[in-house]
């Protein structure tokens, strides 16, 4: 008769089961994103398994997405494992089709954002978007397309609303939320591209103006006008290039 291995056959689902536990605590924020797990020792010694089925749920955490080992260091926690981070991949941004599906996203979270910031704000949030705002200025002034401070305005917002959740999604997306970022080219402004992105920054004077006024309905409107006012920018800018 064959002999069975008592630990071969426990050894897959304590090994699924120390995954899950593991998995809870970092779901729950007990071990949050960027922390190290415990040792191999600790973790044999806590839930009481062998190094072996240690080492294999940690295979299975490290292919789920949700840890990495780094060689001689340990081993991090990185997202969530299967509830990958919300993010947007650069070839999501390629066409106009992919540009207007962002500016809809954008339309639906900055326009809360702004009437939240507009009940929310600091004096400190307020120097900082008119910082963004004077950065912009300087920028076009200077002959360059303010990316940076236009996506820096927005940010700033997204800080004002004191829910960290608005600015960390802000911070996910990044600069590739500004549509002439990739889909302009790099080239000196010519005076119609000047006066296009004073037209921009008089948008986002307006929508500063509602939000240091503390109206929370101006500031929604504001910034849906000019979210919007950009997705009809760039719905006339192709029909111009395919003409």
């Amino acid at each position: 008769m064959e002999l069975m291995h008592p630990t071969r056959r426990r050894a897959r689902p304590l090994a699924l089961q120390l995954v899950e536990s593991i998995g809870d605590r970092v779901r729950d924020g007990r071990i949050a994103p960027g922390h190290k797990l415990p040792t191999e020792a600790a973790i044999m010694a806590e839930f009481g398994v062998s190094r072996t089925v240690v080492r294999e749920a940690i295979s299975k955490l490290q292919a789920s997405g949700l840890v990495e080992t780094r060689h001689g260091i340990g081993t991090f926690v990185i997202g969530l494992g299967d509830a990958t981070p919300f993010r947007i991949a650069p070839e999501q941004f390629e066409t106009l089709r992919d540009v207007i599906a962002v500016l809809e996203l954008r339309i639906g979270v900055e326009t809360e954002a702004a009437g939240l910031a507009a009940q929310r704000r600091t004096p400190e949030n307020l120097r900082e978007m008119r910082a963004a705002l004077g950065a912009f200025a300087s920028a076009i002034e200077a002959g360059r397309d303010a990316v940076g401070p236009d996506f820096q305005f927005h940010l700033e917002i997204a800080r004002a609303t004191q829910n960290p959740h608005f600015s960390d999604l802000m911070g996910t997306l990044g600069l590739m939320i500004i549509p002439r970022a990739r889909l302009d080219p790099a080239e000196a402004l010519s005076e119609e591209r000047r006066a296009y992105l004073r037209r921009v920054n008089s948008e986002h004077e307006s929508i500063c103006d509602a939000i240091a006024n503390q109206d929370p309905d101006a500031a929604r409107a504001a910034m849906r006008t000019h979210l919007a006012n950009s997705r009809e920018r760039r719905r006339r800018a192709n029909s111009a290039a395919a003409a």
